[in-house]
């Protein structure tokens, strides 16, 4: 059996769990991180047949029934992920119709999976439905983004709009937009349902007031997306109360679109 630690889907998570907390994302034990994994990615790192305890998940996601799941732990500081990453990190298999998460490895001193599993198994199951290659669901609190949600218009439109405007990049990083849901009480099925159902249509979900849930194929594109909105929401922010002479122009949106080869949210240009 190899040693988990060298497994390129750990270290990877280790690194940019600290990356993200280096940002400023993460503050305390705030933030959350899974990672669909297939069996043959981590069947030469631990026995698949000898699980170390059962831990009840309290959802419902037949679709991700016996799944196998990196995930981050509950009350867990990120900036202590590098240096024990066993008691920070778990890997789960999902069964009973992902009624049970079956730790293979991790969480050696009886830590569980963090509070937002629910939100991060229904944004999966979601994303899944949309696009099979999408692997991973990162949660943070990205200090613009949660300030803008405060003095901006929560309208996914509009918050969309004000965000393409600020980097000519943004267009072409997510199309589709990002989707606003208003403050909901953190850690409930109720939150995980409603952010499932805006990830049907984005990769990107504000939570109001709160933070920010982003997914992708791999831990890079969920980060990128994330740091871009939160560098379009800085900009924002730093010119909010002056007057604006320029803008990107709808127009100029349709050109960036175009040259990037994707198509902007249908409707969410003027």
């Amino acid at each position: 059996m190899k040693d988990i630690i060298s497994a390129p889907f750990l270290t990877e998570l280790i690194r940019t769990i600290s990356t993200m907390y280096a940002h400023g994302w993460d503050e305390r034990n705030g933030g959350n991180v899974s990672v669909l994994l297939n069996e043959d990615q981590v069947a030469d790192y631990v026995d698949l047949h000898a699980p170390i305890r059962d831990i009840p998940t309290g959802f419902e996601a037949p679709a991700l029934d016996g799944a196998y799941v990196l995930v981050t732990g509950t009350g867990k500081y990120f900036r202590n992920v590098q240096y024990d990453p066993a008691d920070s990190l778990g890997l789960v298999k999902l069964l009973d119709g992902g009624r049970t998460a079956q730790l293979l490895w991790g969480f050696s001193n009886g830590g569980s999976v963090t509070s937002e599993f629910p939100a991060h198994m229904m944004s999966h199951a979601a994303r899944l439905s949309v696009d099979p290659a999408n692997r991973v669901v990162m949660h943070c609190h990205p200090n613009h983004l949660l300030a803008m949600t405060y003095v901006h218009d929560l309208d996914s439109r509009a918050f969309t709009r004000t965000l393409w405007q600020m980097c000519s990049e943004c267009v072409a990083v997510f199309p589709e937009g990002v989707n606003v849901l208003p403050w909901m009480l953190c850690g409930t099925n109720e939150i995980g349902q409603a952010t499932a159902e805006q990830m049907k249509t984005a990769r990107l979900v504000v939570w109001a007031q709160h933070g920010i849930y982003g997914v992708g194929r791999d831990l890079d594109e969920a980060f990128g997306l994330i740091e871009t909105a939160e560098k379009a929401a800085e900009i924002y922010l730093k010119i909010a109360h002056l007057p604006r002479l320029n803008t990107i122009t709808d127009e100029q949106l349709r050109l960036l679109a175009d040259k990037f080869g994707v198509r902007a949210r249908e409707g969410w240009l003027d």
